[in-house]
């Protein structure tokens, strides 16, 4: 009996064992090349890449304070993006997150810790920073080279408007400059427009003629 228990218990483990095996190999590669961008005193964008030839149905985000022991988990499935903004954040604070990509069969193991600090509410932009390669400040030059382009797509936008905007407003006083005149012309009375004449087609002339001197004969 004894025996039996124990070859039980290890048929159990084995299988069980073996299922914790294949679920460990079929788990998605952790995400790489994670950086933050578009950081802002209460918020920041937390970017990164999956290995290709893996099935990726959803990301895990762990984000803490530094000399804080809370973390918050952001944690989104059913979606292919590569990109999530960490909103509430405390101004001049000091961050660490981790991603994990979620796959068919689990969760990847957690990505490289990354550290970022948030700006002041009067910053625009980090003004000590001095290691270049920190993904905090790759991904600032990122926006900022983001933020040019958009400006200037805006401004012509605009230019172009304003052009369509002039000429309409052009071709509308001719229109109406048009019309002005030929509601004037129609206006004007009859008499001035043409000369009267006679129904057989001559000037009118007057009905008083010069009279005729009368002559009288005189029989001698």
């Amino acid at each position: 009996m004894a025996r039996l228990l124990v070859l039980v218990n290890s048929v159990v483990l084995l299988l069980f064992g073996s299922d914790m095996f294949l679920v460990a190999a079929n788990r998605p590669p952790a995400p790489v090349n994670v950086s933050v961008m578009h950081l802002r005193a209460d918020s920041a964008t937390v970017s990164w890449e999956v290995p290709e030839g893996d099935i990726i149905i959803g990301f895990s985000i762990s984000q803490q304070r530094q000399e804080g022991h809370t973390q918050r988990f952001i944690r989104e499935v059913n979606t292919t993006s590569r990109s999530c903004v960490l909103w509430d954040l405390e101004e001049e604070t000091d961050y660490i997150i981790q991603v994990q990509s979620i796959g068919l069969y689990g969760e990847s193991q957690a990505s490289k810790k990354v550290h970022f600090r948030t700006l002041k509410k009067t910053d625009l932009f980090p003004s000590n920073s001095s290691n270049q390669d920190d993904p905090t400040v790759q991904g600032l030059d990122k926006s900022r080279h983001l933020q040019t382009g958009e400006m200037i797509i805006i401004v012509v936008v605009l230019v172009m408007w304003a052009a369509v905007i002039a000429l309409f407003c052009r071709q509308y006083d001719i229109i109406k400059d048009n019309d002005s005149s030929n509601s004037k012309e129609k206006a004007k009375p009859s008499s001035e427009r043409s000369t009267p004449e006679h129904h057989s087609g001559g000037l009118l002339r007057s009905k008083f003629h010069p009279s005729v001197p009368s002559i009288n004969i005189i029989e001698v």
